[in-house]
């Protein structure tokens, strides 16, 4: 265990502690909950950072950063259907975790092959998660909502919120496009016989 795997796994421990700030009947639990994803989003940079400059790059460290990624991501867009029950939450949430879900198997897939570098991180999906970043944090800040309509009427928090979650469900789309592109010839190619 290094610095690096220490922050990754603090990342994997916010995550019960952003879903009891969110509901907390206290007028200050929600704005708690964003700013812990704010930290937890910062801190991946910051390990990424911290492995790179001081070699503590690792197999556990390659292993924990993307699922912390995807826990924070997946967990907090979950709060957010379940608070907001409505389509234009739920439809990009679906989006974003059937993506990651199915990259990841992508590159499970392609490490059995021994081909894990035909799906390295691309600068798109690097962009694409500072958009879902992004947009989770201002949602989260933004507090409760219950229709479209009323998000641009009340909230600039919203109104930045949606844009950005919209434009990450842009670049989630274009990102899993790039990755199935660049795999397809090895999927598609017959396993030899034994």
């Amino acid at each position: 265990m290094n610095i690096a795997n220490l922050l990754t796994s603090f990342r994997i421990l916010c995550i019960p502690l952003l879903v009891l700030f969110f509901y907390l009947p206290v007028t200050w639990g929600q704005t708690t909950a964003a700013i812990i994803f704010a930290i937890v989003g910062w801190t991946d940079w910051f390990d990424g950072w911290v492995a790179r400059k001081f070699d503590m790059q690792s197999r556990l460290g390659a292993f924990l950063d993307p699922v912390a990624d995807k826990l924070m991501v997946a967990a907090s867009l979950v709060l957010l259907v379940e608070q907001h029950a409505t389509i234009w939450i739920a439809a990009p949430a679906v989006v974003i975790i059937s993506r990651e879900i199915t990259v990841s198997a992508l590159r499970e897939w392609m490490a059995e092959y021994g081909e894990l570098s035909a799906i390295k991180v691309i600068n798109i999906a690097k962009f694409k998660t500072l958009m879902q970043l992004s947009a989770i944090f201002f949602l989260l800040l933004a507090g409760k909502e219950e229709t479209m309509a009323s998000i641009f009427d009340h909230s600039w928090l919203y109104m930045w919120g949606y844009v950005f979650l919209y434009v990450a469900v842009g670049l989630t789309l274009w990102s899993m496009m790039i990755y199935l592109q660049a795999t397809w010839p090895l999927l598609n190619a017959e396993t030899p016989e034994e």
